[in-house]
């Protein structure tokens, strides 16, 4: 039964510079790991990639076949792929029996939220292969410097979370370059828990250039509220604690923790809350971590 990781985010979230460093620290654990590039417009590759898909199409000829803008073109490609998976199932099928994958996906925003392509080959793996996949959506962490990013970060992460409908891990990625932005508001788990997003509105209005759009902040807040299954898990790539620990969670969301265990229900119950104590410490561990002004940021919140 093959398990990996569906890797998605907005451009300069990290996604192949993830896929690289997450590919190395899982050698290291003696897993072997298959990095499928997804994107047909990336040409450089830092991982060593065990089916590349521009081997069946590219961005750049599609958009000089076709007079395609870059947007445009990466929707076609898509759809090319989805109608092409056979191609892209005999490539895997080598590898299934004894790899772990990560799947390379491309940043624009539409194919992970609105467009079925994506979604069309990623049901195919689940359900047509039984592959036991994770989505994981990298946002960038400097988006929780601004409010108003910030909030349109927890829109995106709810959208892709109910397209796929795939265990799902958010994640602040480069939280060790958060603090180069600005200090934060709040405390590092108000962002990561998603807590009582009122006491953004009062930033929001201090910003004369929201002020417009204050009743649509106010409505998307609640949407996210409402439905209250956005949290984020924090990473720094280059930081072995930190990926040790995002692997953690994405084992047990893609169900890899529980593979070749033959026990009880109450057994498996066990392993998945075995790590409650972790998870309620891991934030605040974080931000005594990478943040210098950790009490002064306590204090803000307070005040």
């Amino acid at each position: 039964m093959p398990f990996g990781q569906i890797v998605i985010g907005p451009p300069g979230s990290g996604k192949t510079t993830y896929c690289n460093g997450m590919q190395q620290f899982m050698q290291l654990l003696g897993r072997k790991v298959a990095v499928i590039n997804m994107d047909p417009a990336n040409d450089r590759l830092p991982y060593e990639c065990a089916v590349n898909i521009e081997e069946l199409i590219r961005l750049e000829d599609v958009m000089s076949q076709h007079g395609l803008g870059p947007n445009g073109g990466l929707v076609y490609c898509m759809d090319y792929i989805d109608k092409n998976f056979d191609w892209l199932l005999k490539k895997l099928k080598s590898l299934e029996k004894d790899h772990y994958f990560l799947f390379d996906f491309p940043g624009q925003v539409e194919l992970f939220t609105l467009h079925s392509s994506a979604q069309n080959i990623i049901k195919r793996l689940t359900d047509q292969m039984h592959y036991r996949l994770a989505a994981v959506h990298l946002v960038d962490a400097h988006l929780c410097s601004e409010p108003h990013k910030y909030v349109s970060a927890l829109l995106l992460s709810l959208q892709a979370m109910l397209h796929f409908e795939l265990p799902h891990i958010n994640v602040l990625s480069k939280i060790d370059l958060v603090e180069a932005y600005g200090p934060l508001a709040f405390n590092l788990d108000f962002y990561t828990d998603v807590q009582d997003l009122s006491y953004l509105q009062q930033h929001l209005e201090d910003d004369p250039r929201n002020k417009r759009y204050s009743k649509l902040t106010s409505a998307v807040c609640e949407v996210v509220d409402d439905f209250g299954l956005v949290t984020f898990e924090t990473l720094n790539i280059q930081d072995k604690e930190s990926v040790s620990n995002l692997i953690r969670t994405i084992d047990k969301a893609n169900g890899y923790v529980f593979a070749g265990i033959e026990t009880s229900a109450a057994e498996y119950s066990k392993i998945a809350t075995r790590s409650m104590q972790w998870e309620e410490e891991r934030i605040g561990n974080v931000q005594e971590k990478y943040f210098r002004d950790a009490a002064d940021t306590g204090k803000r919140e307070e005040g």
